[in-house]
């Protein structure tokens, strides 16, 4: 699956440690065309490029994909 168009929802929704981002703030490497600055550079940290596109995830629009990455966050955030 490629990444949809005008999402940008892995760059919101969750939290990014090794960048300082905090859950549900677009990444300071987010454009205003909600595309990364990083994709494709070995600055891009390991947590973003591990990250791939996938049905469960993405759903069926970028609501659906920022809500599913958001209850994934709030399940894994320490307690």
């Amino acid at each position: 699956m490629d990444c949809r168009p005008g999402c940008g929802a892995c760059c919101i929704a969750p939290s990014i440690s090794t960048l300082d981002k905090p859950a549900g703030q677009a990444c300071v490497h987010l454009t205003a065309e909600l595309r990364c600055t990083l994709f494709g550079s070995s600055r891009r940290p390991s947590c973003c490029s591990g990250l791939q596109p996938s049905s469960e995830m993405c759903g069926s629009d970028r609501d659906a994909a920022l809500g599913w990455l958001a209850r994934l966050e709030a399940a894994t955030a320490p307690c």
